[in-house]
């Protein structure tokens, strides 16, 4: 009996109808046909075949052309916790026989191999930020009602995380159900913004895992009259969400950290500090993957429309508690934290190209100088000159000027993928440019 036959039988005694192998757009949106778990064995052996020509951001395969079948990686199939009618199974897209290149997980499954090939696992941790909110005759109103009647911020405020507790609570039993490892979550700096701190693991495991995170957000959501939205600034005068990516390197044979110096102390390696500078080399072109839409840049200020300090990264730039940087290397555990990443990222890509730029950086042996440990926001042009060029993109089209002509990227994506990317992200740069706002109409429709 094969393994897909024994684990359809396995399926069917716990109860489970359907099996979903899916796979990612180009917004890390899932996507997959449903089959019967009966039909899990021809499955296994790549019966479904996708036009993904047809979906965002994956290539122009025509209606003339074959179609990319799926395998799926039947190890890491998960029953769903909130519904156990249904398996969902990561898949990698394969065309005339080898993995598609347009295809996301495929470009981390690339970047996991390099590193084994240097010999390291990459491990991550990631922070993830999202807003629970409700649309009501008002406007959007966040899960707790009683949220707004409050000064400021109710970042980790007590009442808050018990009243959303049939959001959070569900969320929780979900999580550590299927063995995430779940240690804190909180009430977050915005009015129904939440996050969730969880165990890390390697890197393609967490980008798998951050998929079905997405998916059960906006379920236990929806179970509570709302929606879960992962817009990395979905309020001019609110906090915005990042989705921190922590990663880190450990010997592929023993396991052992080496960001760590080894000596037991809080010292990191100095390996760690060319992969920091690697990433900071490739900053742009990993920002306009980690930041993928127009409306992640809106992050990026000290304050904007504000009542306080955003406490988003603003320079490009390494630090050792520093939160006004892309680049922090906390001093209580050996990992490097990339704070530009939001809520929007494609993960799998995300954590590829992170990886990429830190390898790249650990071969050509970079320097990332001395950390920079004062608050950027308070330093004035002519400080903050003395570090250097700390400019980050300012824009999605700026991020993508980088993106165009940075090696790494296009190692990463592979040229189809790589053109496909950038021609899909210029576009909707475009787009964004063409609209009028609001703020344009109420500022200049009567004063000129």
């Amino acid at each position: 009996m094969t393994q897909a036959q024994e684990l359809r039988d396995q399926l069917m005694e716990q109860g489970v109808e359907y099996v979903f192998g899916w796979y990612t757009d180009i917004h890390g949106v899932p996507k997959s046909k449903c089959v019967p778990v009966q039909s899990l064995p021809s499955m296994a052996k790549g019966s479904e075949l996708y036009t993904v020509g047809a979906l965002e951001g994956m290539g122009d395969l025509g209606p003339h052309e074959d179609e990319c079948a799926g395998l799926p990686d039947l190890d890491r199939l998960v029953v769903l916790p909130w519904d156990k009618r249904f398996a969902l199974v990561p898949t990698r897209l394969h065309l005339d026989g080898v993995p598609y290149e347009q295809d996301a997980r495929n470009a981390l499954v690339r970047q996991v191999d390099a590193a084994a090939a240097a010999g390291f696992t990459a491990n991550v941790g990631i922070e993830p930020e999202f807003y629970v909110v409700r649309e009501t005759a008002d406007g959007w109103e966040p899960l707790v009602a009683s949220d707004r009647a409050h000064a400021k911020t109710r970042g980790y405020d007590l009442e808050a995380t018990v009243l959303a507790e049939p959001f959070l609570g569900p969320m929780v039993q979900h999580m550590n159900g299927l063995g995430w490892g779940v240690y804190s979550f909180d009430h977050e700096g915005g009015d129904g913004q939440y996050e969730f701190n969880f165990d890390y693991t390697d890197a393609l495991t967490m980008a798998d895992q951050m998929v079905l995170f997405r998916l059960m957000a906006k379920h236990v959501a929806r179970e509570n009259g709302c929606i879960a939205t992962f817009m990395p600034k979905p309020f001019q005068d609110d906090f915005g969400s990042a989705a921190h990516i922590n990663i880190s390197l450990a010997d592929v044979d023993t396991g052992e950290n080496v960001f760590a110096a080894g000596d037991g102390t809080r010292a990191y390696s100095d390996l760690s500090r060319h992969f920091v500078a690697g990433v900071l080399a490739h900053a742009g072109a990993i920002n306009a993957v980690i930041c993928p839409t127009v409306n992640s840049y809106k992050r990026f200020t000290s304050k904007g429309y504000m009542d306080e300090i955003s406490w988003a990264p603003v320079h490009r730039g390494w630090g050792e508690n520093n939160r006004t940087l892309m680049c922090r290397m906390p001093v209580n555990r050996h990992c490097l934290e990339v704070r530009t990443a939001d809520s929007a990222v494609n993960y799998h890509l995300g954590i590829a190209m992170v990886l990429a730029a830190g390898l790249d950086g650990i071969k050509r042996q970079l320097d990332a100088g001395e950390p920079l440990n004062r608050d950027t926001y308070k330093l004035s042009e002519e400080e903050l000159a003395q570090y250097g060029d700390l400019a980050l993109p300012a824009t999605l089209d700026e991020a993508l000027d980088e993106f165009e002509t940075d090696d790494v990227a296009k190692d990463v994506f592979g040229p189809a993928f790589h053109a496909t990317y950038l021609a899909y992200k210029r576009q909707e740069a475009h787009e964004y440019r063409s609209v009028v706002t609001d703020w344009e109409t109420r500022t200049y429709l009567q004063r000129i």
